[in-house]
């Protein structure tokens, strides 16, 4: 499943840093706009699963509803 977000890229000095304003904690840098595009591509992995291991921990042996919500902007 692919999704998409908006990803924010600013050139300060010699380097890029970027972020993803959708998803806290996605955020690094790069020195080409190629490199920064993918290590963003890289921390938005890294962070959603991380929070997914987090959030199934949490729910261990909890009875819950897992559902999807769509959500237009």
């Amino acid at each position: 499943m692919e999704q998409t977000y908006t990803a924010v890229i600013e050139k300060v000095g010699k380097w890029y840093i970027g972020y993803v304003e959708d998803l806290p904690g996605v955020n690094t840098q790069g020195k080409t706009l190629k490199e920064i595009r993918e290590n963003l591509r890289e921390a938005i992995e890294l962070i959603l699963d991380a929070n997914r291991e987090l959030l199934l921990r949490d729910l261990r042996g909890k009875k819950i509803i897992r559902e999807k919500i769509a959500v237009e902007l």
